[in-house]
């Protein structure tokens, strides 16, 4: 039997989230954390089904699914007004809070869904912005709590993730990885640190191309064809760490070096891992480890298998071209 959910804030990430589990067979309650009026919150529920509606209209137009599916996944998502907070949360297996980034608006929340919570609810909170120790306090069941941080589009995008404290239980982490993977997503667990993964590297690269539109580089139009078709070629198909191997952890400390020495700036100096890299002989595919250990895998299988990915992208970008 699929888990029941409960979806705390009726904003974008909680209507993405309902379209998932609802698109995976779950009931699913899309419970307002505002007072409202009767007339406004008619007016969200019908604004957040008529959007969860939408999407799933366009992801059926492009193919994903036959568009007779629709109503049968929108009766499984129920809006509910805050006054109706115990029958939402009661019986969820997983409640998810999705309220703005405030403190206090997340707190508020929390005090609203606690007390009827089952004894065994996972509570995960969607937060970008605050850690897991930051707001575990705001709950009564810590053991049962962490955060679980979706990239928009939620409906879309695989990845969830799972920042659990050192005060949630394993059983909590483990049924939440269990529940998002039933479901289509691919969680990764991480240690409470600012930025989470994605969010974390994206910056980094955000702020670099920006930084060379400031500089004249190039065009924002160039750089943007640039990472379309080099960056994210390649981590399509290879993982950032599995890419320094593949090219080698050499390559990278000796072009971490110069770039620091050419434009002055320390934010392109390697981290000692690269160097310590280095040093012990871990550069990747030609030593046989570096971040991660290929002495028992075979090496020319598995750059096989990578370059029909890449020639998959190719493909899928209609750059695949026979021979002249």
């Amino acid at each position: 039997m699929a888990p029941r959910i409960c979806a705390v804030g009726a904003g974008r990430m909680g209507r993405g989230i309902a379209h998932v589990f609802a698109y995976a067979g779950c009931e699913v309650v899309l419970l307002d954390a505002k007072e409202r009026s009767e007339a406004d919150f008619q007016r969200l529920a019908e604004e957040a089904i008529g959007e969860i509606r939408a999407s799933l209209a366009m992801l059926a137009e492009l193919g994903l699914f036959d568009t007779t599916a629709i109503d049968r996944i929108i009766a499984r998502i129920r809006v509910a007004p805050r006054s109706e907070a115990a029958d939402a949360v009661a019986g969820a297996a997983f409640v998810f809070e999705g309220v703005p980034e405030v403190k206090e608006a997340k707190a508020e929340a929390f005090a609203l869904i606690d007390p009827y919570l089952a004894d065994d609810a996972v509570v995960a909170s969607t937060t970008s912005t605050f850690l897991v120790d930051d707001i575990i306090d705001l709950v009564s069941r810590p053991g049962r709590f962490l955060n679980a941080h979706w990239l928009n589009p939620a409906y879309l995008v695989p990845l969830v993730e799972l920042m659990p404290s050192e005060r949630t239980e394993e059983a909590a982490t483990a049924a939440l990885e269990a529940a998002l993977t039933e479901v289509g997503k691919v969680p990764v667990r991480l240690k409470a640190s600012p930025g989470y993964i994605v969010p974390r590297v994206q910056m980094l690269a955000m702020n670099e191309a920006a930084r060379m539109v400031e500089e004249g580089v190039a065009t924002p139009e160039a750089i943007d064809k640039a990472l379309l078709y080099g960056f994210g070629f390649r981590f399509a198909v290879l993982g950032v760490l599995e890419f320094i191997d593949w090219g080698g952890n050499d390559i990278l400390y000796y072009a971490s070096r110069y770039m620091a020495e050419a434009t002055g700036s320390d934010r392109f100096k390697a981290p000692e891992i690269i160097d310590r890299n280095m040093q012990e002989g871990r550069n990747g595919l030609r030593d046989g480890v570096g971040f991660f250990d290929y002495s028992d895998r075979d090496v020319s299988a598995y750059r096989k298998e990578r370059l029909g990915r890449f020639l998959a992208q190719l493909e899928l970008l209609n750059l695949a071209r026979p021979p002249a």
